[in-house]
């Protein structure tokens, strides 16, 4: 059984609102707006029932995780972790940021682009300094966290309420993303994630969802910030099929949406509805075309374009084919499939790394053409496609292909704040409450 863990960052906090690094200092507290958003997370979280709450011992997360228990429908206690403190800055500490900016010039550049390498020189008692690496330590930390919950926790679902940098690192470690990656994670006051592990940190592990932040009655997504240079793209997969549903193994069948599937595109047509989508690419197959020109009814001037390259994969001998009937006839390749899917070649079709390179070149194209403009697209694809794309975002392989959860109907959201020369960042992922009551991806769970 699963254990589950739903990630919080805590609400906004007084140096939040006032521009100022925070880190380790224990001097920021909850501001009105942020003891709201707790009480919506509360609210959110409500009927979910937890084995157990950890929380940041500083005090705007362990005020957060407090108004979260005061609204939920269980007796809970927040237990205090040290293994969830705030990233240590202790020289930016309480600095606004734009003086931060201008005093550490350099160094502020280093944390924004090559945030593993950052350093900070920290003065020791006989005179001189040492060395310290915030995001190293930081995850080194994260890692503890992780082992000590999975070996208490073993298919519990638990609840954690810390801050931005903390949980960027339990996120990034959990599914085995680099130290390199650490600003492509977005985390959002008061979010939700929630993430699936099979095991320990060793097994499989799954981001079902990433900074939901639709709970709090705002905006659906989080907003973009000042200074963005350049596009942002949401990325949709198509609506359910009957093949879906029945867990048959579809591939490049061109099998068209099913009643729910078309009744899930309207409903992502209706969550976009007041999105300004000025760009739109699909796969050409039936399932995704048909789903982003649901959504297009709301968005007539958008011109949809095909590429060929988001098909999905080809599942060769295997497409048609039940589940069942697959394990009968390819027992030994299903069961790798499920652990070590960067291994299979699918019979007389295709494999990851094929699926990988197309992927990527299918996002490359997408990139080239629309991340310099200040303007809003979707791109509608399919599962291992869509998982190839998250994944290429943070530089994984195949082997990563189950971290990242693609429901049907589901979106997520990746700006690119420089343009195509800049990093991308993951706003949202599988966002999904458009679709179903709760924080949990309840789509169907069938075959590709």
């Amino acid at each position: 059984m699963a254990t589950t863990v739903i990630l919080v960052r805590h609400g906004q906090s007084t140096y939040n609102l006032e521009q100022r690094m925070q880190g380790r200092c224990d001097k920021s507290v909850l501001t009105p707006a942020g003891q709201d958003s707790a009480r919506l997370v509360g609210h959110a979280l409500q009927q979910v029932s937890l084995d157990a709450l950890y929380c940041s011992p500083l005090t705007r997360a362990r005020e957060t995780a407090e108004i979260l228990c005061s609204q939920h429908s269980q007796d809970l206690q927040p237990q205090p972790s040290d293994l969830l403190l705030e990233v240590d800055l202790p020289l930016w500490e309480e600095l606004r940021r734009d003086e931060v900016k201008d005093r550490f010039a350099d160094d502020y550049r280093r944390w924004k682009q090559e945030p593993h390498n950052f350093s900070m020189e920290i003065p020791t008692e006989d005179g001189g300094t040492r060395s310290h690496f915030p995001i190293r330590a930081l995850r080194e930390q994260a890692q503890q966290f992780w082992q000590s919950l999975l070996s208490q926790h073993s298919g519990d679902t638990v609840a954690v309420v810390a801050h931005n940098g903390i949980n960027r690192c339990l996120l990034s470690t959990a599914l085995g993303i680099g130290a390199e990656h650490y600003q492509v994670i977005q985390q959002s006051n008061c979010n939700i994630s929630v993430l699936r592990f099979a095991g320990g940190l060793e097994d499989i592990v799954q981001l079902e969802s990433m900074n939901q932040v639709g709970h709090l009655g705002g905006h659906p997504f989080p907003e973009v910030r000042p200074g963005h240079k350049g596009a942002r793209i949401l990325l949709v997969r198509h609506g359910e099929t009957q093949w879906n549903r029945e867990s048959r193994f579809q591939g490049q069948i061109d099998v068209p949406l099913n009643d729910n599937g078309r009744a899930q595109g309207q409903r992502v047509a209706d969550f976009l509805k007041t999105i300004p989508i000025q760009f739109a690419v699909t796969s050409p197959m039936l399932r995704p075309k048909e789903t982003a020109q649901l959504i297009l009814q709301h968005h007539p001037q958008v011109t949809l374009a095909e590429n060929g390259d988001l098909r999905e994969i080809s599942h060769g001998r295997w497409e048609g084919k039940l589940e069942a009937e697959i394990q009968a006839e390819y027992g030994d390749l299903l069961d790798q499939w499920k652990v070590t899917p960067e291994a299979v070649q699918m019979p007389e079709g295709e494999n990851l790394d094929q699926v990988w390179q197309r992927a990527k070149t299918a996002w490359d194209a997408i990139v080239q053409t629309y991340a310099d403009r200040q303007e809003i697209g979707i791109v509608v694809a399919h599962d291992a496609v869509n998982k190839a794309i998250l994944c290429n975002l943070f530089g994984l392989g195949p082997e990563h292909f189950w971290n990242f959860k693609q429901g049907n109907g589901c979106v997520s959201v990746i700006d690119y704040p420089q343009g195509s020369g800049g990093q991308a960042v993951l706003q949202s992922a599988n966002i999904t409450a458009h679709l179903s009551d709760g924080v949990f991806d309840q789509t169907a769970a069938g075959a590709l």
